[in-house]
């Protein structure tokens, strides 16, 4: 057992709390819990206990043995003195304030319900599980999980806008430029994500704003500083490129880095680096206010049409400067906006609707409900736990749960832990 299981019975009262005994024989009757302090102090604050007709307002200290008390030392800390019950596990030493006066214990043992104690040994077993309840989440209520995954996603949500503030307030709240970056580090997905990440960080916006209108040389600006125009390659296209990025390194100091930042190895083409910066470029050319025309979006197909793109004629025929292949074109696919969308689009959506006060309701998600649920071994493993995901909706919902709740064991504090812990039928 640890200390928080002790915490959530106490928070949610979930033992015999009629006819109640401290140690030392006197009536205990609880009036507030108080307020769960998850800081330094305290477990409890503004609590308000009666014992023997007297009431007590103060604080609740928390621990398995009452010698815990002494073993984390609170007879020498300040922030311990007004505290009026000390609740346990097992009482096995008095415990004493620092007037000499004893601190009224609760002992909690026999007064918590057998099958809350099973249920929270059983989610809590030393057997190893790819999920603590693997073995009964799919016995879970359907309103418990519609409400769950609606706040765990909007936790994600939160999570993520926290880290675009940031970077808001880096680039003096841009959100272009701050789109700009984003949707590199997306572009580049896990592999280059973070190579595509650094060459938005080496442009200044302000440099793309300026040449974006200008199509050979945005893709020069893009090539050149990624570092993919310092080869000698016999082609008109490329030798085209390298004179006008050398035009544009000169007029604005650029500097080139290492292409090598880059991965190609075990990519499927279409991913490789080269094209996917193609067809940024291709798309900061086609709008000179992105961020602008993704906030008016409200529809999946809307954005689908957004992000069609055309790429210079170089590039049905090439995947990589270097090698000609057989004559295709190369779009943007349906399955790569979903995930721009879902990682980038919808997240800075969010935190501007956010910073401008704008009602955020029920419908802002429906655009996510209606992309298909990633692919990867987190969703595949819940899937084969018999939970329903119908849409991106869903698998974001469970990478949160998954991530932020299983991993670090956290049960007590997730609704599905709290159902399996109550029910008396598991």
């Amino acid at each position: 057992m640890k200390e928080d299981f002790l915490h959530y019975v106490w928070k949610h009262q979930l033992f015999a709390t009629k006819d109640l005994k401290t140690t030392d024989d006197k009536e205990l009757t609880i009036l507030n819990s108080g307020k769960h302090n998850l800081y330094t102090g305290p477990d409890f604050l503004e609590a308000k206990i009666e014992i023997d007709s007297i009431i007590w307002s103060g604080t609740v200290e928390m621990h398995l043995k009452s010698s815990d008390w002494y073993f984390h030392q609170h007879e020498c800390d300040a922030n311990y003195k007004n505290v009026i019950l000390h609740v346990v596990w097992e009482d096995d030493v008095s415990v004493f304030n620092e007037c000499n006066q004893q601190i009224p214990t609760l002992v909690l043992k026999g007064l918590i319900p057998k099958s809350l104690l099973e249920n929270y040994y059983r989610l809590y077993s030393k057997t190893e599980r790819w999920i603590p309840c693997q073995n009964l989440i799919s016995k879970i209520s359907d309103f418990t999980m519609q409400h769950w995954k609606m706040r765990l996603y909007l936790q994600r949500l939160e999570t993520k806008s926290n880290r675009i503030n940031k970077l808001l307030k880096e680039l003096e709240y841009d959100y272009e430029a701050v789109l700009f970056r984003l949707l590199a580090k997306n572009f580049g997905l896990n592999i280059n994500g973070e190579a595509f990440l650094n060459l938005a960080k080496q442009i200044d916006f302000k440099i793309l704003r300026k040449e974006q209108h200008k199509f050979q040389s945005l893709n020069a600006l893009l090539f050149g500083v990624a570092g993919f125009l310092d080869d000698a390659i016999e082609d008109d296209y490329y030798i085209s490129l390298q004179k006008e990025y050398a035009y544009l390194q000169h007029k604005y100091q650029l500097k080139s880095y290492p292409n090598n930042q880059f991965q190609f190895f075990k990519m499927r083409p279409s991913n490789f680096p080269t094209l996917r910066i193609a067809q940024l470029a291709a798309l900061y050319h086609k709008y000179q206010n992105l961020f602008s025309k993704l906030i008016a979006c409200t529809e999946v197909l809307e954005f689908y049409s957004l992000f069609t793109v055309s790429l210079h004629l170089f590039w049905e025929t090439h995947f990589t400067f270097a090698k000609v292949s057989p004559k295709r074109k190369k779009r943007i696919t349906k399955d790569f906006v979903d995930l721009v969308l879902i990682n980038t689009v919808i997240p800075l959506k969010f935190t501007y609707y956010k910073n401008i006060n704008k009602e955020i309701n029920e419908s802002f998600f429906d655009v996510l409900k209606e992309l298909k649920a990633e692919k990867n071994g987190v969703i595949s493993k819940f899937s084969d736990l018999q939970i329903p995901i119908d849409s991106a909706f869903d698998s974001q919902a469970l990478l949160e749960l998954k991530n932020s709740y299983c991993n670090q064991k956290l049960c007590l504090q997730c609704a599905i832990g709290n159902e399996l812990l109550k029910n008396n039928n598991n």
